[in-house]
């Protein structure tokens, strides 16, 4: 059976645009103008994803709101913000509501659908059991790139599809410096500097969450970030 993914986006164009899109990819897709809309529907039915934008017609959150009432309705459902709203504030807060994913709308369809594919792929495997040659450990932190899931000393690290890809390429190559261009590249999203740098701020935060001692994750001013060794082989 094909995956539903429901749209909510107020401008008709765009809207269809990506529906377009991701119908020819063989799924099926409901669109929506409006808050209103889409939570008459969810309420019936929950897709298998969804697309929200922030700005919905006259409400200036209003896709902030419906992404609160779908996480409190699932706590697993795909939710990715796709806006043209890419200040710092915005990209904290989508993600604080419980989004899997920030994009803004300058990305391409085919780089949409990979992230797409991608949150498809981790909910399928978290079904499935651990393969060891997916897992990664360094230090007290282990790595499963299969399933997208990292723990910190043995405990699972909430983290975003796009947070996880983040991390997993500082981890894969510890010690080594990673531009944001790079971190962009390796976590196929492509947004601006200070939208890379709120996404490190969030990934530390949910460290720090976990460990108040955190300090894995190092800013290498002026060139990007690394994953420091000698303090992650200290955290053990």
């Amino acid at each position: 059976m094909s995956k539903r993914i429901a749209i909510v986006e107020d401008e008709a164009a765009i809207r269809e645009n990506y529906a377009d899109v991701l119908r020819s990819q063989g799924y099926q897709v409901q669109t929506y103008a409006n808050r209103e809309q889409a939570s008459q529907a969810f309420a019936l039915r929950l897709p298998h994803l969804a697309i929200l934008d922030i700005g919905l017609e006259h409400e200036y959150d209003g896709g902030f709101t419906l992404c609160q009432w779908l996480r409190s309705q699932s706590k697993t459902l795909p939710i990715i913000f796709l806006t043209a709203r890419d200040n710092d504030f915005d990209t904290v807060s989508g993600l604080r509501m419980g989004a899997d994913d920030y994009l803004t709308k300058d990305i391409s369809l085919p780089h949409l659908s990979a992230r797409i594919a991608a949150l498809f792929r981790r909910e399928d495997a978290l079904k499935q059991p651990q393969d060891e040659e997916h897992l990664l450990t360094t230090g007290a932190l282990q790595l499963d790139s299969q399933r997208m899931v990292i723990y910190w000393q043995q405990q699972l690290i909430d983290l975003t599809i796009t947070e996880f890809w983040m991390v997993y390429a500082l981890v894969k190559h510890t010690g080594h410096v990673k531009s944001r261009e790079q971190l962009m590249k390796d976590s196929k999203i492509y947004v601006d500097d200070s939208t890379i740098t709120s996404h490190i701020k969030r990934i530390r935060k949910k460290f720090i969450k976990v460990d108040a001692n955190f300090d894995c994750i190092e800013t290498v001013y002026g060139m990007g970030y690394r994953w420091n060794l000698h303090n992650a082989e200290q955290a053990k």
